[in-house]
């Protein structure tokens, strides 16, 4: 059974402080989307790529692919009201599926092979980087204290999961704990394997995000 990968796409670019959603704007000659289609696409050239879009940005993105002449075979599924629902309209039928942001376009081949890899053997896993900034946690009085950042994780995507595993994990009713797709499964009691990420796969939020 095939691989497969969900591309969230639905941001609408709010903190980029322009009109056009983050994940169209255009580096390095085309948009931000397709560069992350494309990381997938050299990886596994078999993939199944679902991308999820609000249905209001779904006819735009078709201009674009035409525009430039950008042909890689993806479907579209329709955004929902949260990222829990937009992943859970876009599952499909395969053995493993990995969940990645639409904009983290520089995710590396090795990263998204580790995931999967680990994905296989434990059912579960997400990319992860060390902490390299010092962590201060605030109190409920207000107070701050230092935390050892050697405990803590950047958590990335892609998140690959058996899909038996995830659908049954998006089963479940949503609530606000629900911050990205490893939550979703552990919320079951399922442990998720955690592999080595590469730090290039920032996720594009602000226009400083892009000279990086």
């Amino acid at each position: 059974m095939r691989n497969a990968v969900i591309i969230v796409a639905g941001g609408k670019g709010l903190r980029m402080g322009g009109d056009i959603p983050k994940q169209f704007l255009v580096v390095d000659g085309m948009p931000i989307l397709m560069h992350t289609i494309s990381r997938f696409a050299e990886w596994d050239g078999t993939m199944e790529i679902v991308v999820v879009l609000p249905e209001s940005q779904q006819q735009y993105w078709r201009e674009l692919c035409r525009e430039y002449g950008f042909d890689i075979r993806h479907t579209i599924a329709t955004g929902g009201k949260e990222r829990f629902h937009s992943v859970k309209n876009g599952l499909a039928e395969c053995g493993l599926v990995a969940v990645h942001d639409g904009v983290r376009p520089y995710v590396s081949h090795e990263t998204i092979a580790r995931c999967f890899d680990a994905a296989g053997r434990y059912g579960a896993a997400v990319p992860v980087t060390p902490v390299v900034e010092t962590i201060r946690h605030i109190e409920p009085d207000g107070r701050s204290i230092t935390v050892p950042r050697a405990d803590y994780r950047l958590v990335q995507t892609p998140q690959v999961f058996r899909t038996d595993l995830l659908r049954r994990a998006y089963e479940q009713e949503f609530t606000t704990a629900f911050t990205d797709d490893a939550s979703v499964v552990e919320a079951m009691g399922i442990e998720v394997t955690l592999v080595e990420g590469n730090r290039e796969n920032i996720k594009i939020t602000t226009p400083a995000d892009l000279r990086k």
